[in-house]
């Protein structure tokens, strides 16, 4: 299974809270079989612990330490928030990444993810692109 495909993008999203955010990743996730649902509390879990906010307008949220067993393969989920989201306190977020990394993937995945929304040019291309196709096309850039 690929671990981004044009099903788990979702363009122009707008939501109450952070939360709400968290949650739709997370569904993306549940809905094209990379986690089981319990995956997606296990994300809101890890949010109490620790912001998963990265700067540059992106938040990577992602299940806490002992999720494992609920990812059944590893994938990411895309939901651009054109107008942002409160995500922490002094925190604004426009890109919400939801990541599953299954057998010790999880890292491999998170660095891809950094060398692409390290470069604030490239989020912002990500948060001007008029369709799934052109997200993920940047993505393949650098996913494995």
């Amino acid at each position: 299974m690929e671990i981004l495909k044009l099903d788990n993008i979702t363009l122009s999203a707008s939501f109450q809270d952070r939360d709400g955010a968290i949650k739709a990743a997370g569904r993306i996730l549940v809905e094209n079989g990379y986690v089981a649902p319990e995956y997606v509390d296990c994300m809101l879990q890890r949010e109490a612990v620790i912001s998963t906010y990265v700067g540059n307008n992106v938040a990577v949220p992602h299940g806490i330490s002992g999720s494992e067993g609920f990812i059944k393969e590893s994938g990411i989920s895309v939901v651009v928030v054109p107008e942002g989201i409160q995500y922490s306190e002094h925190d604004v977020a426009k890109l919400i990444i939801g990541i599953a990394g299954r057998d010790g993937q999880h890292m491999d995945i998170l660095g891809q993810i950094a060398m692409i929304c390290s470069e604030q040019e490239n989020v912002d291309e990500i948060l001007q692109a008029k369709s799934a196709q052109e997200i993920l096309e940047i993505f393949q850039k650098e996913l494995v």
